[in-house]
């Protein structure tokens, strides 16, 4: 299953590079001094050219570092995205530290920034399971029934949210965890 629609919005399931992806707004896995860094944070930063470094240093500048579990709304400077939201999931402890309910909140406060813009399509990569080490069953979970319960318990101008995931054992957890929710 790479599909599930509820109310008027799809759950999409994709394999590859989140910065070609053609949506309003992309979902960057950052890091709480949205510095840039590896992976996602990384790619985005890059592609995306200056513009974002200077708007994510403007917003640590006024509000200092983004908790885990918070997002933030930036430009997309070189992106095809009209902007990018800068969701910072947690690092993974063992599960002891509220890893679950942190990774929940970034993508919910994400699909709040996205409905608040009133934005219509949003990528997401798979948040915290790079360099933040959450487990990929977990995490794939965690984030598909996040945004399932956010779209049937919201009104949202969302009418696709993609999950543009990097490589194939990436994807078949997402698409197990997609199949099982829409079961």
């Amino acid at each position: 299953m790479d599909t599930l629609t509820i109310n008027s919005t799809t759950i999409k399931l994709t394999m590859g590079d989140i910065v070609a992806a053609k949506v309003d707004v992309l979902v960057n896995a950052a890091n709480s001094e949205l510095a840039g860094g590896g992976g996602v944070d990384g790619a985005i930063h890059k592609a995306g050219g200056p513009d974002i470094h200077v708007a994510c240093h403007e917003i640590i500048s006024k509000q200092g570092p983004v908790l885990p579990g918070k997002a933030v709304i930036t430009a997309a400077g070189n992106l095809p995205a009209k902007c990018v939201i800068h969701a910072v999931g947690p690092i993974w402890y063992g599960g002891k530290h509220n890893e679950a309910e942190t990774l929940a909140s970034a993508y919910t406060e994400s699909l709040k920034l996205a409905t608040a813009n009133n934005l219509e399509s949003v990528a997401f990569p798979s948040l915290s399971t790079g360099a933040y080490h959450y487990p990929l069953n977990q995490a794939s979970k965690i984030a598909l029934k996040t945004v399932a319960d956010y779209l049937k318990s919201n009104k949202t101008s969302l009418k696709e949210v993609r999950f543009v995931l990097y490589d194939t054992k990436t994807y078949e957890a997402y698409a197990k965890a997609l199949a099982e929710i829409g079961s």
